[in-house]
């Protein structure tokens, strides 16, 4: 017999029977696997994070052969993890927003240039998107349109609504996801795609690798996921040596963990806001949490030599 869940087959059916355990039972069990805390305060950390979410930030303090903790694993220690996690999402979430903007800007503006301001319902300006998806992407947008509550699109329904039942595109890009605007640079033809890659120095399929990265990356940060000591399951082309050699200066960047991320971001910000004290914050949030180990997030021991880290 087999258990299907989530869509897979799971092998013999295992019920599940681990009880419920008061905040109190929590503590006990992990003081008893050896973690080093005062009964109290951790009481009142397992109150505000549950522990499911704080086990992820223990689970490389475990030793191999038990599920006991290794010796002078101290609470301080795995709550700093959890804290400095925190406010690198919220860098990481301020980031992506200013790349997100200036990017559905180049693509709306560049489609609408050469599609006008309704072309987007034109299936046949969308070569790399199949029927199915284009559908869907095109059901969900009007999903999204009737569910907002934005006065913008109040107002054009109540001026334009009987000669149109969408936005046009410049309108609907605001209300439109990362993941819908993704789909959105993902079906249109290659010289828009390329031409919008070109105004950031890559080329397009490393551009549509690296967005499809941050989108993932994204909705971890959306859902208060863990970035730190985290190997990526969607990763981003790094530019070949050849064309892009500063991106192997000193070292080549690796791409399975945050340090690729960190990095990309850091270069496109150098484009899309190169005024911003987003980089000095990252530095600081490295310096305030001088027990953190940036290798956890994979980066080399000489990250601040390489030319794309480098201070200015």
């Amino acid at each position: 017999m087999h258990a299907k869940f989530g869509g897979f087959f799971s092998g013999d059916a295992v019920e599940y029977s681990k009880p419920s355990l008061t905040f109190e039972e929590q503590a006990e069990l992990l003081l008893s696997r050896g973690l080093l805390a005062d009964k109290s305060v951790l009481i009142t950390r397992l109150q505000a994070v549950n522990y499911y979410r704080l086990s992820a930030y223990l689970f490389p303090f475990r030793n191999t052969s038990n599920d006991d903790y290794k010796e002078n694993t101290a609470l301080d220690q795995v709550w700093s993890c959890y804290t400095f996690d925190r406010q690198l999402r919220i860098l990481v979430m301020d980031a992506i927003e200013r790349i997100e903007v200036a990017v559905r800007t180049q693509l709306v503006y560049h489609v609408t240039r050469c599609h006008g301001p309704f072309g987007y319902l034109d299936r046949t300006f969308f070569p790399k998107l199949d029927d199915h998806h284009y559908r869907r992407w095109i059901d969900e947008l009007k999903d999204e349109t009737e569910r907002s509550r934005e006065t913008f699109i109040k107002h054009f329904q109540e001026k334009y609504g009987d000669c149109h039942s969408m936005l046009p595109l410049w309108m609907l890009c605001e209300i439109m996801s990362f993941g819908k605007m993704l789909t959105l640079f993902n079906g249109v033809d290659d010289d828009i795609r390329r031409t919008i890659a070109r105004e950031y120095g890559v080329e397009d399929k490393i551009l549509q690798s690296w967005l499809g990265a941050l989108n993932v990356v994204r909705n971890i940060c959306a859902h208060h996921g863990r970035l730190w000591n985290r190997e990526l399951g969607f990763k981003p082309f790094i530019p070949n040596k050849q064309k892009h050699p500063q991106w192997h200066d000193s070292f080549s960047i690796p791409n399975k963990r945050m340090f690729a991320i960190l990095t990309i971001l850091k270069y496109l910000l150098k484009n899309v806001a190169p005024t911003s004290f987003w980089e000095c914050r990252f530095r600081d949030l490295i310096n305030r949490y001088p027990t953190i180990s940036p290798t956890a997030m994979g980066f080399p021991p000489n990250w601040e030599t390489h030319i794309l880290w480098k201070s200015s």
